[in-house]
């Protein structure tokens, strides 16, 4: 790759994952001059593997879902809910999601997928990509953020640009260095994770190919098929929990729990050992600012319950940069494009925050408030697994009535699960918005307007 010039690019981006990706490949493609800089040398592991079908529609729109498709990856088109009975279980099948949206994706190896988004930012004329780049600094022109300081091979290097975004995830360069970030305590949850080589499929209780959620009253596991032989399993629980005990004990004590998963993985080997997160719940409420944008999870991130990560990433990139060229050609003033940006990432955010609260709280009820999903045909029912029980039927406080007389139409639920983050037509969400306990960010002006299926 390309030494960099040392200064005067349109926007520099801090980080390589897929929204400092998306973000390169998006204004390089507007004709403007893109340095991002990653500090580790792809690939590299990461976390959230299960992919939404609206992340496989915005890779098709970025022309890189074929790509992904050849690198062999693992095909998803259901969701199965399961929990400590091995005859409690629920498969939400995507086939279910409505007319004209897509119905499958995929599950990935983040080392590879990353690459493959990275690399495709490299093909673009009007971008360089540098590896092994560290961002010791940030420098700045009074009060606007200008460029960088970075060592790469043992060398300082310095750069400016119109903007530099973060999409350093956890790092946080900007989030951190101007004192945005605020920790959420609401969830204080952890993960302990394993991928389990020589998979079998046909040792799987379940349909092949799906994720399996595993709820119980402690956190929840996820089982997801990452390859055609290999399996991410991991658990989710609460911080306090892992802190009193051997993080190995309660990854097995836990996985224990979930006779499905279990059944699945019989015959498998440990591929890459015990891996940890701490709690690490946070957003930030200031996204944009004097020559700045923050993409990704640099500014959000919460329980990954529902594999949103990655479609957030792409997303907010993507409108970082469609943001940055508006204001690069002169179209919009700078105060109005981070404003425009801040409400986007906002509404995105916190209606998948929303869906995440309304398990957590339903999982531990708080004044006997609980939110169910209509039965449908064939379901089993979940005992004791609070929102997925199909017992009682969701009724609304407020607004007009369902579609049905059960309860909310079977393709809200599936749509809402799959990255309806943005809509403002999904019924399910909707009820949502309604609990005022359960909002993220200081006040905003919500922008419903879908950027990965706008026009269906």
């Amino acid at each position: 790759m390309v030494e960099a010039r040392g200064s005067d690019y349109d926007a520099i981006v801090i980080g390589g994952g897929p929204s400092g990706s998306a973000y390169a490949m998006t204004l390089a493609r507007s004709g403007y001059s893109v340095l991002l800089l990653e500090r580790e040398k792809f690939p590299r592991f990461h976390i959230g593997e299960s992919l939404l079908t609206y992340t496989a529609e915005v890779l098709d729109q970025l022309g890189l879902l074929q790509r992904v498709l050849d690198a062999g990856f693992v095909i998803k088109r259901g969701i199965e809910l399961t929990g400590t009975e091995a005859e409690n279980f629920r498969r939400l099948d995507l086939g279910q999601i409505g007319d004209g949206y897509r119905t499958w994706t995929i599950h990935v190896e983040r080392s590879h997928f990353d690459k493959i988004l990275l690399d495709a930012a490299a093909e673009e004329p009007n971008a360089t990509i540098l590896e092994e780049a560290r961002v010791t600094r940030l420098t700045y022109s009074g009060e606007r953020v200008a460029g960088v300081l970075y060592n790469r091979y043992g060398l300082q290097y310095s750069a400016t640009a119109r903007f530099v975004v973060d999409a350093s995830g956890r790092a946080g360069v900007i989030a951190r260095s101007l004192n945005l970030r605020k920790t959420d305590n609401t969830l204080k949850m952890a993960a302990v994770f394993k991928h389990f080589g020589g998979l079998d499929e046909r040792n799987n209780p379940a349909t092949e190919g799906d994720i399996q959620l595993g709820l119980h009253k402690d956190g929840w596991l996820w089982a997801i098929p990452i390859r055609p032989d290999t399996i991410s399993v991991g658990a989710m629980v609460p911080a306090e929990i892992l802190r009193a005990s051997r993080p190995e004990e309660v990854f097995v004590e836990h996985l224990q729990r979930i006779p499905r998963i279990c059944e699945r993985i019989k015959g498998t080997t440990v591929a890459r050992g015990l891996t940890g997160e701490n709690n690490f719940e946070y957003h930030c409420d200031t996204l944009a600012g004097p020559g700045y944008f923050i993409v990704g999870d640099s500014g959000c991130f919460t329980d990954p319950v529902f594999s949103g990560g990655v479609l957030l990433a792409l997303v907010t990139g993507r409108r970082a940069a469609e943001e940055t060229a508006r204001c690069l050609a002169g179209e919009l003033p700078e105060a109005e494009v981070a404003q425009r940006y801040e409400e986007f990432f906002k509404t995105g955010y916190e209606t998948y925050y929303r869906l995440i609260r309304a398990v957590d709280d339903n999982r531990y009820p708080a004044a006997g408030r609980e939110l169910r999903i209509a039965p449908q045909a064939g379901d089993r029912r979940l005992a004791g697994l609070g929102w997925w029980g199909i017992q009682e039927r969701l009724r609304a406080t407020s607004g007009g009535p369902f579609d049905t007389e059960e309860g909310i139409e079977h393709k809200w639920l599936v749509r809402a699960l799959n990255g309806d983050f943005w809509a403002g037509d999904n019924r399910f969400f909707n009820r949502l918005r309604e609990e005022k306990e359960w909002g993220l960010f200081e006040g905003y002006k919500p922008t419903y307007e879908c950027p990965v299926m706008s026009g269906r």
